[in-house]
């Protein structure tokens, strides 16, 4: 089992929700979350400050601000991991900084709670 941990852009959630769903992964987690890149100034202050616009070049060097993002959890059975994958970056690249990043790690157990089962029975 792997899980599958994705920041995303918030008006990207819906369509990414559809996608999983469309794709046969209609259970995740999604949580609100503020973050940032490695970026530190964006492209405009960079401009305004060529152009030799003082309160541009006080902003070059400060950190950059926190950005919302949705983080979706996906928990799926290790044969499932390029799917979705695969579907969360069909819907969220648009080829610009701050489409988000995917995760993937190694989940030792699940266990569903009403009824007990455990491993991958407990999550298809």
């Amino acid at each position: 089992m792997k899980e599958i941990m994705a920041v995303i852009r918030m008006n990207k959630m819906n369509q990414t929700k559809k996608t999983l769903a469309d794709s046969g992964i209609p259970a995740f987690v999604a949580r609100e979350g503020y973050g940032r890149g490695k970026g530190l100034v964006n492209q405009a202050v960079l401009e305004g400050a060529a152009a030799g616009n003082e309160e541009a070049i006080a902003l070059l060097g400060t950190k950059g601000r926190l950005y919302p993002k949705r983080i979706l959890s996906v928990i799926v059975p290790d044969a499932e991991v390029k799917k979705v994958v695969d579907a969360i970056i069909s819907v969220n690249k648009t080829g610009q900084a701050g489409d988000g990043k995917i995760f993937v790690m190694p989940v030792s157990d699940s266990i569903r709670v009403r009824t007990g089962e455990d491993g991958d029975a407990a999550i298809v």
